[in-house]
């Protein structure tokens, strides 16, 4: 039995030691499940990039995905996968893509882009109408709490929260 046991945790060990790195704790909101480039999705598969340019969430083709920080994101367009993949972090919605209102209470909240803001060319994503409602009282308090919080919940799981 002690054979066994022992024969087991080193195959899981060995497993474990072989797995693809991967990113911290929910430190992206993603959907369950994965893409065919064997990533989770980001941004519920809204081009970021076209988002930021009509304001509007475009949803991208998975003919345009793109791996980034262990995440893949849908683009409309070839163009706009290169420009994303030229400069990550113009593009990123905030907060890891949680939900902005959610960060600045401490939690991790699921961001839907159908709920959204860009400020200062910065997408923040919100959880639904009521919450986007109550981010708009207080924009840059929310902003700032958020901003404030997320370095801190950053790479604390959602279930730790």
């Amino acid at each position: 039995m002690l054979r066994t046991l022992t024969i087991a945790a080193l195959m899981l060990l060995g497993v474990s030691a072989t797995a693809p790195a991967t990113f911290a704790a929910d430190e992206y909101n993603v959907s369950v499940g994965i893409t065919a480039a064997g990533s989770p999705l980001g941004l519920h598969g809204v081009d970021p990039v076209a988002f930021l340019k009509s304001g509007d969430p475009i949803e991208g083709d998975a003919a345009h995905t793109l791996v980034h920080d262990g995440v893949a994101y849908y683009f409309a367009t070839a163009e706009n996968l290169r420009a994303f993949e030229a400069d990550p972090a113009a593009y990123m919605p905030q907060n890891g893509g949680f939900c902005t209102y959610g960060v600045s209470v401490g939690k991790k909240f699921d961001g839907d882009p159908a709920y959204s803001a860009i400020i200062d060319n910065k997408l923040y994503v919100f959880l639904n109408a009521e919450i986007f409602a109550a981010f708009n009282e207080d924009r840059a308090g929310t902003i700032s709490k958020a901003a404030d919080n997320w370095k801190k919940i950053r790479s604390v799981a959602v279930g730790d929260l």
